[in-house]
């Protein structure tokens, strides 16, 4: 497998925390959002995402090779694809719960904050980079608390945002904290979040997913 991903975005930063607790190998192509332009909107990389966002999963071994795009999309790619480690509980009304927390993150926090939203902010309508991080940290912080209160009051919860053994929400809720932290957001009223963080981080796949241990860390 070869995974298109920038070492600091949180969508390649799920996948990657995927594709290790599944335990399958990959290879990580770097792409920079910064350099050069942003190198995501070059020529050849927008054939394989006309959007022009990381990640982008291209798997070699199936029947058909396509560029998957939308790190939802991968993840459940892969949880259909490779049954070992599922990521996903067996009973439908679980796997409901596990997908609410992940979209949550993914529809209702990180639209808002995404790096194309942040540009447009500054170059576009102006916004000073004080006001920027602020904007950021509303939406960050405000969503996380909705988190939270999910998180707080299901007795489904356990060491993991799920039980005892990380699901899909919890590759969504990892990279998100960790952008969390980066922008100094207040994350002191969310225990719940706060330790299902530290028991993750904590764990290999987790470790090895994480920005800083990627080659295209800065």
């Amino acid at each position: 497998m070869k995974l298109y991903s920038y070492f600091r975005s949180s969508a390649s930063y799920r996948v990657r925390i995927a594709l290790q607790l599944k335990g399958l190998p990959y290879e990580v192509v770097p792409v920079h959002l910064l350099n050069d332009g942003g190198q995501q909107f070059s020529p050849d990389y927008r054939k394989l995402n006309p959007d022009a966002l990381v990640p982008v999963l291209i798997d070699e071994a199936a029947e058909t090779t396509a560029a998957i795009s939308q790190s939802m999309a991968i993840i459940e790619y892969l949880e259909e694809a490779y049954s070992q480690s599922p990521l996903m509980p067996p009973r439908p009304v679980d796997r409901a719960f596990v997908r609410s927390l992940a979209l949550s993150i993914a529809c209702e926090i990180h639209p808002l904050n995404n790096l194309r939203v942040l540009r447009y902010l500054v170059k576009e309508l102006k916004v000073s980079d004080e006001d920027k991080s602020a904007w950021y940290r509303h939406w960050c912080e405000s969503g996380l608390a909705s988190v939270e209160a999910a998180l707080s009051r299901d007795p489904r919860v356990g060491t993991y945002c799920f039980g005892e053994t990380p699901t899909l929400a919890d590759c969504f809720l990892i990279p998100q904290v960790a952008n969390a932290q980066r922008f100094n957001c207040d994350l002191s009223n969310m225990p719940t979040i706060m330790r299902i963080h530290q028991a993750c981080i904590g764990l290999d796949p987790f470790i090895k997913a994480a920005p800083q241990s990627q080659p295209d860390a800065e």
